[in-house]
């Protein structure tokens, strides 16, 4: 048996982002996602923004970085959230479109062929790579990548 530092109450807590325009971000996230300003600084070379919903925090938005997020090297490879229905996916989609977002693939995909589980893949503004998925409702769309998980490779 192999001793483990971990409590047996572990789960994730709050994401925090690098961020080039914290104002730019702030629209983005507040509209698509709902979120709540619960903290936010100003000072100069300091910029940042507490960002939850129902008074727990989610996201945290720092304004420290410059270029583009960088897919292509070690780090954060997408952050996930998870709705209750597809439709409520359809509906961040329609923002989503109305804000100009990038998608990786057209509508609702499932996670994998066959799979009821799927959503949305897309990119923040500084080109963070982002989900929205809904446990059911999108088997009744072909996956676009048929033998690994859609998520996986966008």
């Amino acid at each position: 048996m192999s001793a483990t530092a971990a409590p047996a109450a572990l789960q994730t807590g709050h994401i925090g982002l690098n961020v080039t325009d914290l104002d730019r971000s702030l629209d983005f996230y507040r509209k698509v996602f709902g979120f709540e300003v619960q903290a936010e600084g100003r000072e100069p070379g300091r910029a940042f923004a507490f960002l939850g919903r129902e008074g727990r925090l989610m996201v945290t938005l720092w304004q420290q970085s410059e270029g583009a997020f960088a897919t292509g090297r070690p780090g954060l490879h997408h952050l996930s959230f998870q709705v209750e229905t597809v439709e409520e996916v359809r509906a961040a989609e329609e923002v989503l479109r109305g804000l100009g977002a990038e998608f990786a693939y057209d509508g609702v995909v499932p996670h994998g062929e066959g799979a009821a589980s799927g959503g949305i893949f897309f990119t923040d503004p500084d080109g963070i790579r982002l989900e929205i998925y809904a446990p059911t409702g999108a088997d009744s769309a072909a996956a676009p990548v048929a033998s690994a998980p859609t998520c996986g490779f966008f």
